[in-house]
């Protein structure tokens, strides 16, 4: 299993909101090229990159700021908020972006969805943000009346690199993930999973590995990692792991 660190950008600075409430943020870094060079130097193989901005905008917003990340490091990095259009994720696949994260043009675009996966293999992610239990857009600023279930269903076979499957209701309250969900979802699919929301604590990340060390592609965590909650290093170790030492 991959560990992701976290890097949400709003305003050109690495933050983190409560539950995905633009309004409830708490500033971490100014400098996000230094930030995710921190995380390649401690071991980390990914990095997990959202311009919160440019969810809301419907385009990227923090440019300057992913720039600054894809020039301070080697390690892959994945890349959503904001990206609507074909010409978008070309943008961002030339710049460096190993793969884009689309969540809103995948419920409301299927098409377009469909043909980002076919024109880029392997580089088309998409990110399945619950909000009990049915998909959130817009930078999670609206709930769909489409279960989240339903919507992986329904994206399966159409080559999606992964699934990034966020429970909203703990993301950023440090309440831990909701392990059941995220198992039962990774289970059902053949499309790989990445948990993310509510991952705290090693503890957590002890938990997930035991339930799902061969149906998870990874897990995401972000204020965990800032507050010192994990230490990333520890992570990227316990997470290499085999199933039967954690």
């Amino acid at each position: 299993m991959i560990f992701f660190p976290a890097i949400d950008l709003k305003d050109g600075q690495c933050v983190r909101l409560l539950k995905g409430d633009m309004n409830k943020v708490t500033v971490f870094n100014d400098d996000p090229g230094g930030q995710a060079k921190s995380f390649e130097d401690l071991g980390c193989q990914w990095l997990h990159v959202v311009d919160l901005n440019g969810a809301f905008a419907g385009h990227p917003v923090n440019t300057d700021a992913v720039v600054s990340i894809l020039d301070a490091v080697a390690i892959p990095v994945q890349l959503g908020g904001g990206i609507r259009d074909l010409e978008t994720i070309a943008f961002w696949l030339d710049k460096g972006v190993r793969r884009v994260i689309l969540g809103t043009v995948a419920l409301r675009d299927r098409p377009l969805f469909e043909a980002a996966c076919r024109r880029f293999p392997d580089r088309v992610a998409v990110a399945i943000d619950a909000r009990d239990g049915f998909v959130a857009v817009e930078g999670w600023a609206e709930t769909s009346a489409v279960k989240a279930v339903d919507l992986a269903d329904g994206l399966e076979g159409a080559g999606a690199a992964a699934i990034v499957y966020t429970d909203i209701g703990r993301d950023g309250v440090m309440q831990g993930p909701d392990i059941e969900a995220a198992v039962a979802l990774a289970a059902r699919l053949s499309t790989p999973v990445i948990a993310s929301g509510g991952v705290s604590s090693m503890d957590d990340l002890r938990a997930l590995k035991r339930a799902a060390a061969d149906l998870l592609e990874g897990v995401i965590s972000g204020r965990a990692v800032y507050d010192g909650r994990i230490d990333p290093a520890a992570a990227v170790a316990l997470l290499k792991e085999e199933a039967g030492r954690c």
